[in-house]
């Protein structure tokens, strides 16, 4: 890898000097961090960080390169990658292609050996700013500047960016080594009991995964489709996706959500547990930075249990705003924001965090399983046709 500066300017003034990593170019999002230490292709191709440049914590990143098998999407959806320092090497038996060929491959650019320590604690204490990413223009004040005018997050619609074209049928179980909470072992998945179909805001594949290992037939539509559209598919069940940005312009889907309440059971992941929340009458705001990581501590409420979570969202929703008919179900126990709710009075409910992650932790895979009970009790064992 031939070595190349490249730099990162934060709106504040902030620049951090480095080594270019992945393709040439520039590029302009809202600097987050990520405190996973593994995982980072699953971070790269999830679609909820459109429009972002992500920072991973842990200080070394692609020793165990890229693989085919656990990508979250079709491609890469973040704006820029961060990083302290990179692998040169990539050992793993399941390694295709460096990170670094696989980050070129796909036009992202990144920056390496900067003290993304000093870059983290400056988030935390001012928030996520605004930053551009470059390796042409390396002009400190230049940088700024373009920091300063790039957009910000608030009031944008990302979903219509990542958001599929085309519904498709989804038929692909979950890998076998990610299947070590269905005993004895790997095993094929069951014959379809219920259809679901699955609201696509930018939907990571491996909930589609988990929604088809789980004994669900998956159809998988575009985040706009109308209620009317969706219910002429006679589904058992909607599940509502993760999606990346603000929740509130997402008005069309809010609208869906709305009209699919009490007629059809809803389970909700991240984004699709901000718009549920919105459909129901309650407000959400942006995080000073942000939850993103693969450790982050939830307590489910109705069971007493601590559980460790995967999460990626900078918004959330208001506590003060909630509607009497939404019980709070999880709590973070960081901050005390609401990581899920459930409606009193029809078969609904869904999570802020992400009960699928790859690769991990499986805390709360069993609200798959939960979601399969809610089907089960509106519509009894009903085979999947539709």
């Amino acid at each position: 890898m031939t070595l190349r500066v490249a730099k990162l300017a934060l709106e504040d003034g902030t620049v951090y000097t480095g080594t270019s990593l992945g393709a040439t170019g520039e590029v302009t999002g809202e600097v987050v961090f990520n405190t996973s230490m593994t995982g980072y292709q699953e971070i790269l191709t999830d679609p909820s960080y459109r429009g972002q440049i992500v920072t991973m914590t842990y200080p070394e990143i692609g020793n165990y390169g890229v693989n085919s098998q656990d990508v979250e999407s079709d491609r890469i959806y973040l704006a820029g990658f961060v990083i302290r320092e990179y692998s040169r090497r990539a050992s793993n038996y399941r390694c295709e292609q460096s990170l670094d060929e696989y980050l070129r491959s796909q036009g992202i650019v990144g920056i390496a050996e900067i003290d993304t320590r000093a870059l983290v604690r400056r988030i935390r204490i001012h928030g996520a700013m605004r930053g551009v990413l470059s390796t042409e223009d390396l002009d400190d004040q230049s940088l700024v500047r373009k920091a300063q005018q790039s957009p910000g997050l608030v009031g944008r619609d990302l979903v219509r960016e990542v958001m599929p074209r085309e519904p498709r049928e989804w038929d692909t179980p979950l890998h076998p080594l990610a299947q070590e909470s269905f005993p004895p072992g790997p095993q094929p998945p069951p014959a379809p009991r219920f259809h679901v179909v699955a609201m696509d805001f930018g939907m990571k594949w491996n909930i589609a995964r988990w929604l088809r290992q789980t004994g669900c037939r998956v159809t998988v539509v575009p985040g706009d489709t109308p209620a009317e559209e969706i219910l002429r598919r006679r589904p058992h069940g909607v599940f509502l996706s993760n999606g990346p940005g603000d929740p509130e312009p997402v008005q069309y889907a809010i609208k869906t959500i709305r009209e699919l309440l009490g007629r059809v059971p809803l389970f909700g992941i991240c984004l699709g547990h901000q718009l549920l929340s919105l459909a129901c009458g309650a407000r959400t705001f942006k995080l000073k930075f942000g939850h993103r990581g693969a450790n982050q501590p939830v307590l489910n409420r109705r069971t007493g249990r601590v559980e460790i979570t995967s999460q990626n969202h900078g918004f959330a929703v208001e506590a003060d705003s909630l509607p009497e008919e939404l019980e709070i179900t999880h709590v973070n126990l960081n901050d005390q924001t609401i990581e899920g709710v459930r409606h009193r009075h029809v078969p609904a409910f869904s999570v802020q965090y992400h009960p699928e992650a790859s690769a991990g932790p499986h805390d709360s895979s069993y609200l798959f399983r939960d979601f399969l009970e809610l089907m089960e009790q509106t519509h009894g064992t009903a085979p999947a046709t539709g």
